[in-house]
């Protein structure tokens, strides 16, 4: 197995598997079969896709965009395909760009120097949040317009806009993933929000000091350090590749090889992480999306079956049969908080596979992070490995 440390972290991310990637390996190595090729199913930050490359052809799949961003990261050898004052030449672009978006704009200031108080916070924020009725009638404005004074202030969107202006003139190369995962960085460590993007924070007499802090980060030089880590990242791979793939997960499962082994980590919760990661999704399609409510939600957001309490259930027998169907190996994770409960899970799987698989299990409680900032928001979780080795 790589070793996590040098996989970066690029994201504040719920039920992140970097703390149990030690067990996911045993896991792996007790099912004790001749296989090439591992599918990370749900990869969602494509932690396990690194953690597994030295081993396996890996196929990295999930439905969101974004993800795939991630994979492609890892399946890049960036210090072979940057050339050199790579991060310069970066600034320089985008300091451009928002030097232009000035020029055009010099009517929109907006500075948080000499806020302190409720009155003054509310009255600059509520200004920015009108700028979604603007009419900029220029390209890369869509932080601008629809985030400004939300997750982020006015000046942190211009830069989102521009660095990601940049990042499109790289697109097909290492430099395209190396921008966007050192941009999505910098947002998660500005957002105003509580760790993830399900909704920013109204400002409150209690929460004037706390938003100020991060309305006052300079997400550029954010971005430049994660920048600088990223573009000298190299996964040990051992000439393994990465297929990167965004289909629903039996999509995925019906073109995998035979004799596969397939790590599924689906979603636990009725709370569908699309509704917690949509703004980095449209950062990567970049798409102009019809946007929804107070958090400006995406219209088409994609919501998992594992997610709601009348489709788990089925949602699991699918991909139980999908795995018999391809002869292949499943290792499982879930969560004793999980929709469906331990049990049924359990007695799910020995019907329908325990007559061509060997099933074994694991469990490690941890910390499973619910990206809020109180102790509250900390669950205490038993993770448990399911492993099913076809015989």
């Amino acid at each position: 197995m790589v070793d996590p440390e040098i996989i970066p972290h690029l994201l504040k991310y719920m039920g992140s598997k970097r703390e149990i990637l030690s067990l996911i390996n045993d896991a792996i190595k007790e099912l004790r079969v001749d296989s090439t090729c591992l599918c990370d199913l749900f990869s969602g930050t494509a932690i396990v896709t690194a953690a597994f490359l030295d081993q396996f052809n890996v196929i990295s799949n999930d439905i969101q965009t974004y993800s795939g961003v991630f994979a492609n990261l890892y399946a890049s050898n960036m210090e072979e395909n940057l050339k050199q004052g790579f991060v310069v030449e970066i600034k320089t672009k985008a300091k451009e760009f928002v030097d232009e978006w000035h020029g055009f704009f010099p009517e929109y200031k907006f500075s948080y120097e000499n806020i302190n108080s409720y009155d003054g916070l509310l009255e600059i924020e509520n200004k920015q949040q009108k700028l979604i009725n603007a009419d900029f009638g220029k390209g890369f404005s869509l932080f601008a317009k629809n985030y400004s004074g939300t997750y982020w202030s006015y000046e942190q969107c211009v830069w989102i806009d521009s660095i990601r202006a940049v990042a499109e003139e790289y697109k097909g190369t290492a430099g395209y993933y190396a921008i966007l995962c050192a941009l999505i960085f910098a947002m998660s460590y500005t957002s105003q929000s509580t760790g993830h993007f399900a909704q920013y924070r109204d400002v409150t007499r209690s929460n004037v000091h706390d938003i100020l802090l991060y309305r006052k980060r300079n997400l550029y030089s954010l971005f430049e350090k994660k920048l600088e880590e990223v573009i000298h990242l190299r996964i040990p791979r051992n000439n393994h590749e990465i297929t990167v793939k965004t289909l629903d997960y039996l999509d995925c499962l019906r073109i995998i090889p035979e004799n596969t082994i397939v790590y599924a980590d689906p979603p636990y919760s009725a709370v569908h992480y699309s509704r917690f990661y949509h703004v980095i999704e449209t950062l990567v399609r970049y798409d102009h999306p019809h946007l929804e409510y107070k958090a400006r939600y995406r219209d088409d957001r994609y919501q998992s079956p594992f997610d709601k309490r009348k489709e788990v259930a089925d949602a699991f027998r699918l991909l139980f049969n999908a795995i018999d169907e391809r002869r292949s190996h499943l290792v499982l994770s879930y969560s004793d908080n999980g929709l469906l409960k331990y049990d049924e899970l359990l007695e799910m799987g020995n019907q329908m596979l325990g007559n061509h698989y060997d099933i074994s299990l694991k469990g490690k409680n941890h910390v499973h992070s619910k990206m809020g900032r109180a102790d509250e928001n900390r669950l205490y979780v038993n993770e448990l490995l399911v492993s099913f080795r076809r015989k």
